[in-house]
């Protein structure tokens, strides 16, 4: 079964049974991560969040446990928590690490994916696209990250696809932290170009393409010291029956 975060980019889930409150907390901190409402070095007080979400505190001390564990949060001793707030290194590691993977994969890909598969794909894109054009850049933001995770998923490779994944996550993170308007969009090339490498089995043009669009958007980062955000964590998590 997909983990969570996989699942949260591709709305898959082989299970009809309910998530736990305990995944439901955690899966609503990391979405709001992830989104970008819960930016880079915002501290997570566990009394906020169990008050937001009207559990205790030690609910929200598992479920800010199992963020740090996929480097999500940060938990230093006699500070709490805080959403992780990448380093420049850090950033730079994710980005190498994305390229070897992601460009490694599409092998599989053109091995893997039918003409169904290739549509599906091509249909995501050409979302991404329209988001672009409608300056929707949150939603922009969210069909790449997922695009990026689609692709490594048709591999049906399940720990190369929670691999994309958990990086994805990160850079959403990192592009928080350091991003600025060029850090998605066609600057940095539109997935449609990458599929028609990998429909033609352009192979070697395809891996190119990847290492250069991934290498594109690091490049686009604005490296630069920011400060800790304050956030209000009961209109955050306003639970829809309030």
């Amino acid at each position: 079964m997909p983990s969570i975060t996989l699942a949260l980019y591709t709305q898959a889930n082989n299970s009809n049974a309910p998530d736990s409150r305990d995944d439901q907390i955690y899966k609503e901190i990391l979405q709001a991560i992830i989104d970008r409402r819960l930016k880079p070095a915002t501290r997570l007080p566990e009394d906020s969040l169990a008050d937001a979400f009207q559990v205790s505190r030690t609910v929200i001390r598992k479920a800010l446990q199992r963020l740090a564990l996929q480097r999500m949060v940060s938990i230093k001793p006699k500070r709490g928590a805080s959403v992780a707030s990448p380093s420049i290194k850090e950033a730079r590691d994710v980005f190498v690490a994305r390229r070897v993977i992601e460009s490694g994969l599409l092998d599989q890909v053109v091995q893997q994916v039918d003409e169904e598969g290739f549509l599906q794909l091509r249909q995501l894109a050409e979302r991404e696209i329209k988001a672009r054009a409608d300056n929707h850049r949150q939603e922009e933001i969210q069909l790449s990250a997922r695009f990026h995770v689609q692709l490594a998923m048709a591999t049906d490779n399940i720990i190369l696809s929670e691999q994309v994944a958990q990086l994805t996550s990160i850079t959403s993170l990192i592009i928080a932290l350091y991003g600025s308007d060029e850090s998605t969009g066609c600057t940095c090339g539109a997935h449609t170009e990458l599929l028609d490498l990998l429909e033609s089995e352009r192979l070697g043009e395809a891996k190119s393409w990847m290492e250069n669009h991934l290498e594109r958007i690091y490049q686009s980062l604005n490296i630069e010291e920011k400060n800790n955000p304050e956030v209000d964590f009961q209109s955050l998590f306003k639970r829809k029956d309030d």
